[in-house]
């Protein structure tokens, strides 16, 4: 295997630190890789689209996963696809869009891998109808230093599987995942939009009619206070069947194109991102958007992944880079979430990437992130002032005192103390990763700053 020294970050571009890379180019020698010696242990890594640390292990190997790609078997009859781990999203619509079947699950990009897609149990715009997409999946190939190479499935290795459900690489290697897919009759959903003058009628919104759309999401103004506090616009829809589609649209319905429109530069204005052009950019947006559209055809890209269009758009940040936070808190923890909303609408730190969604119950997994409830993620730039840091302290103890949590896969940030209020479960948790790892061999700067192991 090639190895290279590199400095490595998550998708936020904060807390670089340099580790050996190995890069295996197929399954045996990916599987390989816990034999390697490695001192200070090792952790798989993608397409680096976390935002913070658990793709990086400082000092120590971090096994690149991203050659080892393609689908290993594809049961169209039953739409079931095995592949292997370092396979992207991006690659399986572009194969399996044409053939009318689509991922379970898609986040806000197409740019993550199987193998990261089941480390971070990742969630889309259809927890509320179709939950996140380890509840998908029917068998993973893992790789652990106690027992080797396993094929295992919520069946016949219960405790494992869900422990490798959101957990963060930290349960073994994964070599490949087998899952289920969504039959689709076109490549082109249809929408409907709602732009709403509150939080409260979003809510409402939301609450009375997410049930009757397979996708719901709100992005929401958090530069708006007073009465239009929370002002959102919610866009919710369903893949259009084949007679939605125009004469001309029918000779292709299954046509997928993507492609990216525009790259970010690599050198921007210092401070490009502040309150005064965040401010202008929402308003804008907000405006731009109608009062009410229905049945509106969009494509793929543009309903699920419209930040894909501009390559390496975190670099719009800066150099100092950026922070995502998100929580999740219980349905009926409204309160809370106005309150929540009102402290970041007061605070002033300038966001223009603010979603709300409504998430579904969660799954059996201890670390899986998503429960029934309201989940918010937000981006500002990592310096966003001395208030910043205090007020998202704050407002992590407000959602652990919920009942909520944070999502790990976008921390970067967390007090370590915090955590097993925020993930009852966590001991159970990491008995399994002890029995599956017994000598710690998989580490990572996130699994170390939040006393994970």
């Amino acid at each position: 295997m090639k190895r290279e020294r590199r400095s490595l970050a998550g998708w936020a571009n904060t807390a670089h630190t340099t580790s050996q890379v190995e890069v295996p180019v197929d399954v045996d020698e990916l599987a390989a890789s816990l034999e390697l010696d490695a001192p200070r242990g090792l952790i798989a890594r993608g397409l680096g689209r976390s935002y913070g640390d658990p793709a990086q292990n400082a000092g120590g190997l971090v096994v690149d996963t991203t050659h080892v790609a393609g689908i290993r078997d594809l049961d169209l009859a039953h739409g079931v696809v095995t592949a292997d781990a370092g396979t992207s999203l991006d690659a399986l619509m572009r194969w399996l869009v044409p053939l009318g079947w689509f991922v379970p699950v898609t986040p806000g990009t197409r740019q993550v891998t199987i193998g990261g897609a089941i480390a971070s149990d990742i969630h889309g715009k259809n927890h509320h109808t179709s939950g996140s997409w380890c509840d998908a999946v029917e068998a993973i190939t893992i790789v652990t230093p106690a027992d080797g190479r396993l094929r295992i499935t919520p069946e016949s290795h219960a405790d494992l599987f869900w422990a490798t459900a959101g957990g963060m690489g930290l349960t073994g290697i994964i070599l490949d995942a087998t899952f289920r897919l969504s039959r689709i009759e076109t490549s082109l959903l249809t929408v409907d939009t709602d732009r709403t003058p509150d939080l409260d009628t979003t809510l409402d919104l939301m609450i009375s009619g997410d049930d009757d759309y397979h996708y719901s999401v709100a992005w929401i103004d958090l530069m708006a206070k007073g009465g239009a506090m929370g002002r959102s616009i919610l866009g919710r829809g369903r893949f259009a069947a084949l007679d939605q589609l125009s004469a001309k649209q029918q000779r292709d319905p299954l046509a997928f194109r993507s492609s990216t429109r525009a790259t970010a530069p690599s050198l921007v204005p210092p401070h490009l991102i502040n309150p005064v052009t965040v401010r202008a950019f929402n308003e804008v947006w907000y405006r731009k958007a109608p009062v009410r559209r229905r049945d509106e055809l969009q494509s793929i890209s543009q309903f699920f992944h419209p930040l894909d269009a501009v390559d390496s758009w975190n670099r719009l940040y800066g150099a100092d880079g950026l922070l995502q936070w998100q929580f999740v808190i219980p349905i009926d923890a409204t309160e809370e979430l106005r309150s929540i909303i009102g402290e970041l609408t007061r605070s002033g730190c300038p966001s223009f990437l603010a979603v709300l969604k409504r998430m579904g119950p969660a799954n059996p997994g201890p670390l899986s992130f998503p429960i029934e409830g309201w989940t918010l993620a937000f981006d500002v730039p990592a310096v966003g002032g001395s208030h910043l840091g205090p007020l998202l302290d704050r407002l992590d103890e407000q959602v652990a005192a919920a009942g909520g949590r944070i999502y790990l896969a976008k921390d970067s940030r967390l007090r370590p103390e915090l955590l097993p209020a925020m993930y009852p479960r966590l001991d159970e948790w990491r008995a399994v990763r002890h029995r599956a790892d017994p000598q710690q061999r998989l580490r990572s700067d996130l699994a170390r700053r939040l006393h994970l192991t």
